[in-house]
Formats: structure tokens, C-alpha cells, sequence
């Protein structure tokens, strides 16, 4: 816990640092914005717009403490670690509160979920030997994710018609096709870069 926590510098950073908990109060985002959800029960009333808002909101702050992290030098193995925990807590909550009000298949979330909790195994289970940040295919992955889930959570067809939701579809469709790409192709890549012969080089992330 010792430290910088908002000052730019070489010197070792806190964990507790200010990119660190943001990326915690993302997380602690994720329950608030499910209650709102479940609690409109598929009325597409107020509290459907404020859900959609908090969720937009917690995921846009995934480039602040990013950005605040890279800027301020505050990159720490713990912040690697909880950044794409924050964004699976979000996005898994999100999809599973859209299936249980029958508004997206079971079995694109289940796809999904199975994808991003199989990697977030693998990546602690490779705590052992190295940390593993993020990759541009991940984050790639992870805005379409975002944006698709975006649309289907703000009822925004109430507004401009029915052919928003066609678009809610497409960008849904894409952000599974690269969710399940971007895995194959992360387990593919670490294994090459970390099987005997690469040993102690780091790999890619989801």
C-alpha cells in the first residue's frame, strides 16, 4: 500500500492508487446498475434509462483509469489485474440480467461468460510465473461488448423506432464473433510465447 497514489514519478506505486480505485468503484458499479435493471422488470421506464446510464458511465471510466495509470506512471500488478475484472464484472452482470428479462438468448451469454471466466482462470493461474496485461485485440473485444450491450440496455427505439434494435443485433453478433476469435487466438499466442523454448517472455491478454 506504499506509495504514489495521484502524483506522476519513478518511484514504486500504491496499490491504493487513485487509477486503482476508480478501476474498484467500476466494480462496485456493476451491482447497482443489475438492481436498477431487474427492478424495471422490462418496463422500459426510468430506472431502465438510469441502469443504462450507470453501466455507460462505469464503462467509460475504463479509459480514465487507464489513461491515469499510464499517464501518472501508476501502472501496478494489481491494477492489470482488476482492470479486465472490472470490465467481466460489468459485462457478465449486464448479460445475464438481459437473458433473465428474456431479452437476449441464454446462449450468447453463456458463450460469452464461459469465454471471459475461462480466461480470467487461466490468466491468476499464470500468476504463478507472470502478470499478463490486456491485449489490442482484447480491448478491441471489449468495446464491441460494450457498445452492443450499451444498445440493448438504453431503449433508445422508443424514441427513433424498431430498427435500432436490428442494429442492437448486428453489433451483438460481432462482439461474440470477436469475443470467441480473441480467446482462441490469446490461448494460441501464450502458449507459443511461453511454452519451453519461450519461457520467460510475457505473453498476450484477453
Amino acid at each position: 500500500m506504499r506509495g504514489r497514489v495521484a502524483s506522476f514519478g519513478d518511484s514504486q506505486a500504491s496499490s491504493a492508487n487513485i487509477a486503482n480505485i476508480i478501476t474498484v468503484v467500476r466494480i462496485l458499479m456493476a451491482p447497482v446498475f443489475v438492481w436498477l435493471l431487474l427492478a424495471d422488470a422490462g418496463e422500459l421506464g426510468a430506472l431502465r434509462w438510469v441502469a443504462a446510464i450507470v453501466f455507460i458511465v462505469a464503462i467509460v471510466t475504463d479509459s480514465v483509469d487507464g489513461f491515469l495509470a499510464r499517464r501518472l506512471n501508476l501502472v501496478t500488478d494489481l491494477g492489470k489485474i482488476l482492470d479486465p475484472i472490472a470490465d467481466k464484472v460489468l459485462i457478465g452482470g449486464a448479460l445475464v440480467s438481459l437473458s433473465i428479462l428474456g431479452e437476449l438468448w441464454w446462449w450468447v451469454t453463456i458463450v460469452v461468460l464461459v469465454r471471459e471466466l475461462g480466461i480470467t482462470v487461466y490468466r491468476f493461474v499464470a500468476l504463478r510465473t507472470r502478470v499478463i496485461p490486456a491485449s489490442s485485440g482484447g480491448k478491441i473485444k471489449t468495446v464491441l461488448q460494450s457498445v452492443a450491450i450499451s444498445l440493448y440496455l438504453a431503449p433508445i427505439q422508443l424514441i427513433v423506432g424498431d430498427w435500432v434494435l436490428w442494429v442492437s443485433a448486428v453489433v451483438m453478433a460481432l462482439a461474440l464473433i470477436a469475443t470467441v476469435v480473441t480467446g482462441i487466438d490469446y490461448l494460441v499466442k501464450d502458449y507459443k510465447l511461453n511454452r519451453p523454448n519461450g519461457a520467460g517472455r510475457q505473453g498476450t491478454a484477453a
